[in-house]
C-alpha cells in the first residue's frame, strides 16, 4: 500500500470548493406572520450540517430544523413563542420551498 504524504495547502489540488459560487439567487424570503415580518435565509445558503442533524428527527423535525436554521437563534426563538396551527406550517413550508426553487416533493439533495 503506498503511503499518502500531507501536502501544503498552497500546492496544486483537484477541486478549488472556496471558487463554487451559488448557481440561484440567494435572496432571503420575506415572511409577514402575526403582525412582524419575518426573513428567512434562502434554503441554500443554510449550514449543510444543521440541516442534516435536524433530518435525523423525521420530517417534522427536518421542517423546524431548516426554519430555525433559516431564521437564527434569535428570530426562531421569538417566532416559537407565536402559536402556529400545522395547516399554515404547510403552507409556509410549500412557500419557503417554490421561493428557494423546489417544488413540492423535491428535496434539497434532489439531482434536478
Amino acid at each position: 500500500m503506498a503511503t499518502r504524504t500531507a501536502t501544503p495547502d498552497n500546492e496544486p489540488f483537484d477541486f478549488n470548493l472556496d471558487a463554487v459560487e451559488a448557481e440561484v439567487d440567494l435572496t432571503p424570503w420575506r415572511v409577514h406572520w402575526a403582525g412582524k415580518r419575518w426573513m428567512f435565509a434562502h434554503m441554500q445558503s443554510l449550514d449543510v450540517w444543521t440541516l442534516v442533524e435536524a433530518a435525523e428527527g423525521g420530517d417534522i423535525t427536518a421542517m423546524t430544523g431548516i426554519f430555525r436554521a433559516a431564521l437564527g437563534d434569535q428570530a426562531w426563538a421569538e417566532f416559537r413563542k407565536i402559536k402556529l396551527p400545522q395547516y399554515k406550517m404547510k403552507a409556509l413550508f410549500d412557500g419557503y420551498r417554490r421561493h428557494c426553487g423546489l417544488e413540492p416533493g423535491e428535496s434539497e439533495a434532489s439531482a434536478s
